[in-house]
């Protein structure tokens, strides 16, 4: 670290509030800080690492930081290099467990193991598929998928096959299906990586081949545990008890160690995460320095305290530890509560809400709908799509594997092998990365068709993140961008790209917004109906707390608009059986108009929202056929019934090859509707009730071919 940035560290040391300077300033040694939402604890460890560093302490290349997605960890090397502490060899280490597990293990195995060949799998569907036929269970998506989360929970959970049925009895656990059965797809998809090519390892095999190379040859962790001397592990709450034991491994007898969570936010557990560890480290550690963060930066005082109501009603020894979070920002509107007939009309309604506040200036980057599965994403994508509004859906972590990203980046590539550039710095670099995007597709207006604009957000994407590289290293060159791209693809720490954000509750976490909208909040959707009884008594107290706290963790997401809302039926015109979230009972304030208490109808109809207009006649369309189709079913038709044949067959030809039904694709109306209208573009065909963004993406090319091609005829 350079006198320089130690001195600029030194500095920002006095922009910490009292706590936080606190937990920077401890000695060295266990630190355990206690970090509400929105409390700055990135910057509060990261300012730890600093202090460390600057007081000599520790080497910088002697830091190791561990967090658990390629987001926080690229967060936290950002806020890093912002410090003068990383990005480049000899600084600090800041990595998710499993990519600081695999950069050991690839130097260490020749040690450990010798000349036996290895290769990481990044899917283990085709595995599980093999051990599953093997052991007489289905191998259809949704078995394999269960199968997959159960083998993933036993070995982060460090149950070995032959003890995984006693282990699901004892812990009385919801295994998916026969537990003996489970086991043996378990104990065979173990065998089945162990090929006469070498050894497949999965990323929990990473986990357990690191720790055993430390705890078994002295040599191997003499020579780690003088490279690294002090840890520091973000999110502490979800460590399971595997990266427990890695963590064990590293540390060996001493104790310098940092942890940062909040047990409050522990949502993980169905992958075998425990907050115990974080809940006893005073225990195993007496004289550990314990600091609470509870002054949010993050959020308004309003949606502040309606944070700290959701929690306050949780219970257990969790609960207990429980942090009285403080807002810090000036006032701001109250959250909102809203109650609609039908999920229909609330996507409709959030669609709405969301254009007033991009009318408001509210960026479409800063603006979240948060659900708690990720089927609820379907009727969102519609609403916004007829809305008319660009959207993303969470999970973009494939962003550097796109082809057009890839493309992009081979063409900086190349321009950074020419000698005829100019050396260009900071905005210079940006005005050449510009130039270089223009060349293929980059434009100043955002393009029609929803292809089309997903290619220029992501342009525009790297064109930003291109800007922030700059302001925080005015020095960045075009050949330190591509290694930061590089670095960035090899860890799935995608840039933001706008649009409003779809994400579920769990893909939410660590993510904030300005304005957020938490939907579908019915009882049996939040808390989730596998918690409940039929009754609607509680049957699992932990279960019915996680959702408690998941819940809490979408509240905290929003940093000052936010509303919360539920559907009384799924469909429209459906039986309004269903009741609000129980969550939200005494938090409704008397004066929304939702604050009545919903009583389940089972002959009456509610007031119907808004109807489209049918094409031909203009007057209101009352069914479901007729709005499909855009016109009253009496008003005369215009099929094209050669058309309609042809989008038939290759609707029949499409499902057969996917073995679906053939009305999963399209349904007969909507077929007779594409055949109707005669969509020209993707604005035309989306423009059509029942095909959505998904739908569009993964068919919407063969269905404008089919048309195009009977418009030539």
């Amino acid at each position: 670290m350079t006198a320089a940035a130690a001195q600029q560290a030194k500095l920002r040391l006095d922009d910490l509030d009292a706590e936080q300077a606190a937990a920077v300033r401890a000695p060295r040694g266990p630190v355990c800080v206690l970090a509400g939402a929105g409390t700055g604890k990135t910057r509060t460890i990261t300012h730890r690492i600093a202090h460390l560093v600057s007081a000599g302490h520790v080497r910088a290349d002697q830091v190791l930081a561990v967090t658990f997605t390629a987001r926080a960890a690229g967060e936290l090397r950002g806020r890093l290099r912002a410090l003068g502490l990383g990005g480049e060899a000899g600084q600090v280490q800041a990595r998710t467990f499993h990519a600081a597990a695999l950069r050991q293990l690839k130097y260490f195995w020749p040690q450990v193991v010798g000349d036996v060949p290895w290769r990481l799998i990044d899917r283990k569907f085709p595995l599980v598929a093999q051990a599953a036929g093997r052991s007489g269970l289905a191998t259809d998506t949704d078995t394999l998928r269960d199968l997959t989360g159960e083998i993933e929970w036993a070995k982060g959970s460090l149950i070995a096959p032959e003890d995984y049925a006693a282990a699901v009895a004892r812990l009385q656990r919801d295994a998916p299906y026969e537990a003996n059965k489970v086991a043996a797809v378990y104990a065979a998809y173990e065998s089945i990586k162990t090929t006469s090519e070498g050894l497949l390892l999965d990323f929990d095999d990473l986990l357990l081949h690191t720790a055993a190379a430390l705890e078994d040859y002295n040599s191997v962790a003499e020579e780690f545990r003088g490279r690294y001397r002090s840890f520091v592990v973000d999110e502490y709450q979800d460590v399971t008890p595997l990266q427990q034991r890695v963590l064990d491994a590293w540390l060996g007898d001493r104790d310098d160690l940092t942890v940062v969570g909040d047990a409050n936010q522990t949502i993980y557990s169905f992958t075998g995460a425990s907050p115990s560890y974080l809940l006893d480290f005073s225990r195993r550690f007496p004289e550990a320095t314990v600091v609470r963060l509870e002054r949010d930066y993050r959020s308004t005082p309003q949606v502040v305290s309606l944070a700290n109501r959701v929690i306050g009603a949780a219970r257990g020894r969790i609960a207990g530890t429980r942090l009285q979070l403080i807002g810090q920002r000036p006032d701001g509107p109250e959250p909102a509560f809203a109650e609609y007939d039908d999920e229909p009309a609330e996507a409709a309604a959030v669609a709405k809400a969301i254009t007033g506040l991009l009318g408001k200036g509210v960026p479409a980057a800063e603006i979240a709908v948060l659900f708690r599965i990720n089927a609820q994403s379907e009727a969102y994508e519609q609403a916004l799509t007829e809305a008319g509004i660009a959207y993303q859906v969470r999970g973009g972590e494939g962003f550097f594997a796109r082809p057009d990203v890839r493309q992009a980046v081979q063409a900086l590539r190349q321009a950074g092998a020419r000698d005829d550039l100019p050396d260009a710095r900071g905005p210079e670099l940006v005005t050449l990365v510009r130039a270089v995007l223009a060349r293929i597709g980059l434009t100043t207006e955002e393009p029609v068709g929803v292809q089309a604009r997903e290619r220029w957000s992501a342009l525009v994407a790297l064109v930003a993140l291109t800007e922030e590289l700059a302001t925080h290293d005015p020095e960045l060159e075009l050949a330190g961008l591509l290694r930061e791209l590089a670095a960035r693809a090899e860890a799935r720490h995608p840039p933001t790209v706008q649009g409003v954000t779809l994400a579920s509750l769990h893909a939410a976490k660590g993510l904030e917004w300005d304005a957020v909208f938490l939907v579908g909040l019915a009882d049996g959707t939040v808390p989730i109906q596998h918690v409940l009884g039929h009754d609607a008594a509680v049957s699992d107290e932990a279960g019915l707390e996680e959702e408690r706290r998941l819940l809490y963790v979408g509240v905290t997401r929003a940093r000052e608009h936010l509303q919360l809302s539920w559907a009384l039926a799924r469909s429209e015109g459906g039986r309004k059986v269903r009741r609000r979230s129980r969550f939200l009972v005494g938090l409704v304030p008397d004066d929304s108009p939702a604050s009545r208490i919903a009583q389940p109808v089972t002959d009456r109809r509610g007031p119907k929202r808004l109807h489209p207009t049918c094409r031909v006649c203009g007057r209101p369309l009352l069914n479901t056929q007729a709005t499909m189709l855009g016109r009253c079913t009496r008003c005369p038709a215009d099929v094209d019934t050669e058309l309609l044949a042809a989008l038939h067959e290759w609707r029949k030809d499409k499902a057969d090859a996917l073995s679906l039904p053939h009305f999963v694709v399209f349904s007969d109306t909507t077929l007779t509707a594409i055949a109707e209208q005669r969509p020209a573009d993707d604005r035309a065909l989306v423009a059509i009730p029942g095909i959505g963004a998904k739908k569009l993406q993964t068919y919407g090319a063969d269905v404008l071919a089919i048309v195009r091609a009977r418009q030539r005829d």
